[in-house]
């Protein structure tokens, strides 16, 4: 019989966030990621709810509407900056850019569009105002070892070092 998600079960999984609307695949982590259910989150709660009770080679589909779990989108958030007041290193789509506001709170913001006067920097989350699905794959389901319980995953075994002297530099 296979093991089953549940709590204090060590899972591998790999996902992608699909946008359905248009199909489009927003993100996709195709290397297994670890973790003890019941003791680290590393998805959304709908998605680790939807996880209880499946077992290794089980594929499924949970719908979300982002709206639930990041908000509305704020326009408020959208910066268009004219490029010359804008560093270099902060004039390419995907940079991110950690800003602060005169409280000293600190927030995240991503350029989202570059062209020869402009930068657009946005502070909303990427999935704010999209409605996906994430489809994921169960790789491995097993009893979690008391370590892995107290770590939230897998611990991984430091590298052996034999016969390594050091090197005066």
């Amino acid at each position: 019989m296979k093991a089953m998600i549940e709590a204090n079960k060590y899972v591998e999984l790999t996902y992608k966030v699909i946008d359905q609307k248009t199909g489009q695949v927003l993100t996709q982590v195709e290397f297994p990621l670890g973790y003890v259910h019941g003791v680290t989150e590393i998805l959304s709660p709908q998605v680790m709810e939807a996880l209880e009770g499946k077992s290794e080679g089980d594929v499924i589909e949970v719908r979300i509407d982002c709206n639930d779990i990041y908000g509305p989108r704020d326009e408020a958030l959208v910066v268009i900056e004219a490029i010359a007041n804008v560093p270099e290193a902060y004039r390419e789509v995907g940079t991110a850019i950690l800003m602060e506001n005169d409280n000293g709170q600190t927030k995240n913001f991503l350029v989202t569009r570059v062209d020869s006067r402009t930068v657009t920097i946005d502070g909303n989350n990427p999935l704010c105002g999209r409605e996906v699905i994430f489809k994921l794959e169960i790789v491995l389901v097993r009893d979690a070892t008391v370590e892995e319980i107290q770590y939230g995953g897998k611990l991984e075994a430091p590298p052996e070092l034999k016969n390594c002297r050091a090197v005066p530099v």
